[in-house]
């Protein structure tokens, strides 16, 4: 009875005699299997594009939630591949006055240097498995942005990027401060040549109108006494690039910017700078302001009042640490409600299309080659319109939808899907998968994996829509992929059929092309 069942007999026991003999197993397609929608949402927000592999490690830890928890710290998730990366461009490292050498040696310009780092950035994203530190990095670095193209900042830029990797899921009081006394942002935001005499006060400002509590909050006696209190950070530009703090520099006498209030008459202004900028990360209307720029990058251009109300009381009852409050916007139902909700950026599409493919990326040689692909993806995130970390404005990078949606980037984006699908570039230091490795699998009957050799063509789209898209097919794309390739969906595709041959990359574009791709 047991086997006329299809439930297996135990080991060592017997059959009847006339019992009809096991069904062998048919060979079933091996489909890839999707997190749930909720799933799907916070780690697609929260990542550069979901891959099978990193779908497989969400499952793993229990799901997305449980997922999204480990990644909150960083430290504990072993990253080699990714940190290996920085070794090669080894000069980021180098100090400021070594970079400033080099520069004026001509061995290495500075702007190369900035090219440098924004390549060594899109590969941490495209590899790194701490997701969330990789995708809150890039939040702070835009939120206090030093642009990588400002004058003379090179020579400290890399150490500023770590200095904002440090703290990015710590708490912002202290990220603060060491983003506003770095050298990069005093040479940037001019506070590296700021006096008593002459205080200057684009830094003093921009802390007030960008960093923290935001326009209307202040008026413009706040905005020099702001500056004041910043005076005595100095960095030697264009000599030995010594960072310092100069007490002749500093600017004595009371001081009040809004609510806080000091004397001012040490010398050494270090701990009121530390003391001022710590009001001003904990002000209500920084944490107001905190909070809906992370509702704008995570849910909607426009989100709930609710919403950004509860993030702000979530961060001022925790010191400003930034990870509760990331728990909260998660936990939210409005960000629940925001699948897809939000346009992926240039640098984010190039990022997430590398990962999507399933490219291979080889380390570079030691003189790397103009056209290796470590080069080549910082050109292709310039014909999209906008390279990491290059926002020339103090206000960085746009993260609304309306910016990135214009028909020039969508034109743009399609040209860079189309050739990537068809591996023509980049072509060096980088290997796509053939066109026969995107056929799906199947278990056969002796439960062994192995490439499925002859597919309908409706069954290699839904597998393409799982792997690229981690989505089922819809009817809408399912159409969308017949038109693009000129097949009906009843086709049958093997390895030697017209379209594996000669036009696998009309229907990889279709699903790098569509709504789902282009959003988080």
């Amino acid at each position: 009875m047991s086997a006329f069942l299809g439930i297996a007999a135990t080991p060592g026991t017997a059959t009847a005699p006339n019992a009809a003999p096991a069904r062998r197993r048919k060979a079933k397609r091996k489909k890839t299997k999707l997190l749930s929608a909720a799933d799907r949402n916070l780690v697609s927000k929260f990542s550069y594009g979901i891959t099978p592999a990193l779908a497989k490690q969400v499952r793993a830890q229990g799901g997305a939630a449980a997922w999204f928890e480990r990644q909150l710290t960083p430290g504990k998730i072993k990253d080699a591949a990714a940190d290996r990366m920085l070794a090669w461009w080894p000069s980021l490292t180098y100090s400021a006055p070594k970079i400033w050498a080099r520069h004026i040696g001509k061995d290495e310009y500075g702007w190369q240097l900035m090219f440098s780092y924004q390549r060594w950035v899109l590969m941490r994203r495209i590899h790194s498995k701490r997701q969330v530190h990789e995708v809150m990095t890039e939040f702070w670095e835009n939120h206090l942005n030093v642009p990588v193209s400002g004058d003379a900042v090179f020579t400290y830029r890399y150490s500023y990027g770590q200095a904002i990797r440090k703290n990015a899921l710590g708490r912002f009081d202290r990220l603060l401060h060491e983003a506003i006394v770095h050298p990069a942002m005093l040479i940037y935001l001019d506070a590296a040549v700021s006096t008593a005499e002459h205080p200057n006060e684009n830094l003093g400002r921009e802390l007030l109108e960008l960093h923290t509590v935001g326009r209307g909050n202040y008026d413009e006696d706040d905005v020099k006494n702001s500056a004041r209190i910043l005076t005595g950070w100095h960095v030697d530009i264009w000599d030995t690039w010594a960072a310092t703090y100069q007490n002749e520099d500093h600017w004595r006498g009371a001081v009040q910017v809004m609510g806080f209030r000091d004397q001012n008459a040490s010398a050494d202004g270090r701990d009121l700078t530390r003391r001022y900028l710590t009001y001003l990360a904990r002000h209500p209307a920084t944490a107001q302001r905190i909070a809906r720029k992370l509702c704008v990058k995570f849910v909607s251009d426009n989100p709930p009042q609710g919403l950004v109300d509860k993030l702000a009381k979530v961060y001022l009852a925790n010191d400003t640490a930034i990870t509760p409050v990331l728990r909260a916007l998660v936990r939210s139902s409005a960000f629940a409600r925001a699948t897809g909700s939000k346009v992926r950026d240039p640098g984010e599409d190039i990022v997430a299309t590398y990962r999507a493919l399933g490219v291979k990326v080889a380390a570079p040689p030691r003189r790397i080659p103009d056209d290796h692909v470590v080069n080549v993806i910082l050109w292709q995130t310039s014909e999209l319109g906008a390279r990491p970390l290059d926002w020339p404005q103090p206000n960085g990078s746009p993260i609304d939808n309306a910016s990135w949606s214009s028909p020039s980037r969508l034109v743009a984006s399609l040209d860079v899907h189309y050739g990537m699908s068809a591996g023509w570039w980049p072509t060096r230091g980088i290997t796509y998968r053939k066109p026969v490795k995107w056929l799906p699998k199947q278990v056969t009957r002796s439960g062994k994996t192995k490439r499925m050799k002859r597919v309908r063509l409706s069954v290699l789209i839904d597998h393409l829509s799982r792997e690229l898209l981690h989505r089922k097919a819809t009817p809408q794309l399912m159409k969308a992929c017949c038109e693009s390739v000129g097949y009906p969906a009843s086709t049958m595709v093997d390895e030697d059929h017209p379209l594996l041959r000669w036009n696998m990359q009309r229907l990889l574009s279709t699903f790098l092309d569509s709504p789902t791709h282009m959003a988080r």
